[in-house]
């Protein structure tokens, strides 16, 4: 009697396990992070990456915990702090003083002070890439 196997082909388990999986809010928060930039009068980093990793935070939080929660800072519960909204994006320092901690959006006066409001998909998953 003869069994039937499945042929275990390895390189299509190593390439589902190195492709990244899109945070379903990345382009949500994308859009929001050009609109708050154009609406506040502030610009992105000089160095693309950062507003790319900043971006690809807050939609990873978005999708954990329901809230773009500040993926620069430490909080001890990260669900409370959510909850509470103090640090949400925009934080209240943004709102109150524009001031954003994780260089996401930036003053003109600002030494690291890019000209852009604008970011792509691509560039924010090229900057992603590896992560």
């Amino acid at each position: 009697m003869m069994k039937d196997f499945e042929i275990f082909d390895p390189s299509a388990d190593a390439a589902s396990a190195e492709a990244p999986t899109e945070s379903k809010n990345l382009e949500v928060m994308r859009k929001f992070s050009e609109q708050y930039a154009k609406r506040s009068g502030t610009f992105f980093c000089s160095d693309k990456s950062v507003t790319a990793v900043v971006i690809q935070g807050l939609a990873e939080h978005k999708d954990t915990l329901g809230a773009p929660l500040c993926p620069c800072r430490h909080y001890d519960d990260k669900e409370a702090e959510a909850a509470q909204g103090f640090w949400n994006c925009p934080c209240v320092p943004m709102r109150e003083r524009k001031v954003c901690h994780c260089m996401l959006f930036l003053n003109e006066s600002d030494a690291f002070v890019g000209t852009d409001q604008n970011i792509s998909m691509e560039e924010i998953k090229e900057a992603c890439a590896g992560m």
